[in-house]
Parts: structure tokens; sequence; C-alpha cells
């Protein structure tokens, strides 16, 4: 299986933790835009900061990675693109 692939799945992932972690009882996978920017107002997820919050927990969590300063966190949280090829780099080793 190539990176593209497993980064694309990741990408599904990403979203079904989002919906689940969130509790977006209204919101599919196909609904969100992996360019989007997740914290604009006119983005399907309406997310606020608190979500914010909670997403970083979920990601801590499901893939053991850090968010630990609100740069990091603010960079990573942009798109699902940008969450993705953040825990593909940190679980990958592709970080270090």
């Amino acid at each position: 299986m190539n990176s593209e692939k497993n980064l694309e799945s990741l990408k599904i992932e990403i979203k079904q933790l989002i919906i689940e972690s969130l509790n977006l009882t209204n919101v599919k996978v196909s609904d969100i835009d992996d360019n989007a920017f997740l914290f604009e107002p006119s983005n399907v997820l309406e997310l606020d900061s608190v979500d914010a919050l909670e997403l970083v927990m979920a990601l801590q969590r499901k893939y053991n990675v850090r968010l630990d300063d609100q740069n990091t966190s603010r960079n990573v949280l942009q798109s699902i693109n940008t969450i993705a090829e953040f825990v593909y780099k940190e679980t990958s080793g592709l970080s270090k």
C-alpha cells in the first residue's frame, strides 16, 4: 500500500473521528472538504474553540500524537489535509 493511499484512508478516518468525537449528527464524511478551513464560520462543521480542544484531545488519544502548543495546534487544525499530514508524519516516524 503506498503512502498516498494511506493518506487518503487517514483523511476519511479523521473525518469520522471529528464527526464522532464532536457528536456532529447532521454531518456525513462526504460533507467535509479536505481543503476547507475547519474553523471558518462558513464551514459546514460550524466548529468553535471548545471543539478545537476536544478535537486535539481526540487526535492525541487515537493517534498518540502531541499538540503541545497553541501555534502548532492552530497550524495543524487548519484543514483535514493539514491534520492528516501531521498525523501521518508523526505516526510514520517522518517527523523525527
